[in-house]
């Protein structure tokens, strides 16, 4: 589904060059529950970018679901992106002028769907999230448990081959964190792929698949243990 192949991403800020991905070569299947793990600073966030298409190697080949993405325009990019493609992040980013509902919706804006059918699929995924009592209720309302419930609502929506996480859990108390570390799994298990970034040990165990990084480079690439 996803292929790296020798991808590199070098940030430059005048005279200093600071390489985040180093010649990374990854292959991830449909169906996978990948977790990627390493210190601050090892390149976890930039690997998810740039799966993402959010960021493009500096070199390096990308494919996505069988095409070379590498080169591609930025608005390329977006259009497959957009639909394909969900994302969670740490700090919920919601939209505190708009309803619960509202911030879901906004995924489905632009995918061309008429007004009723998205109202009809955002409450669905509302209520298969447990906040569709919330659905009027403002972002800043909601506990910080419920608000990434909403997130990720927001992610799944369109109906997306691939969620990317990164650090999910980072802004939620342990019983909010495991909850929605239920939430993940459940999702993969119903055929979406999941890539999270975590600097949890026990979360990162929860995946199938654990990639280590150090330095921009993948050190470990392990299974789990059946």
């Amino acid at each position: 589904m996803l292929k790296l192949s020798g991808v590199s991403k070098i940030h430059v800020a005048g005279e200093v060059q600071t390489t985040a991905l180093d010649r990374i070569d990854l292959d991830i299947d449909a169906g996978e529950y990948v977790a990627i793990t390493g210190p601050s600073g090892c390149g976890k966030s930039t690997l998810l970018s740039v799966l993402g298409l959010l960021d493009v190697p500096t070199s390096g080949d990308y494919w996505f679901e069988g095409r070379n993405v590498s080169g591609w325009s930025e608005s390329r990019l977006n259009e497959l992106r957009r639909g394909r493609i969900g994302f969670i992040f740490q700090s919920f980013n919601l939209i505190e002028e708009l309803s619960v509902f509202e911030n879901v919706e906004l995924a489905l804006e632009y995918t061309g769907m008429p007004a009723k059918e998205r109202k009809v699929k955002v409450a669905a995924m509302l209520d298969k999230l447990g906040v569709a009592h919330r659905a009027k209720h403002r972002p800043s309302q909601l506990s910080g448990g419920q608000q990434q419930r909403v997130a990720i609502a927001r992610a799944l929506v369109a109906g997306p081959a691939i969620l990317l996480a990164d650090e999910p859990t980072g802004n939620l108390d342990t019983a909010h964190g495991d909850d929605v570390m239920r939430l993940l799994r459940t999702i993969n298990a119903e055929g979406t792929t999941v890539v999270m970034v975590t600097h949890s040990p026990a979360h990162a165990a929860q995946a199938s698949r654990t990639l280590n990084l150090l330095d921009g480079r993948i050190i470990v690439d392990a299974l789990r243990a059946a």
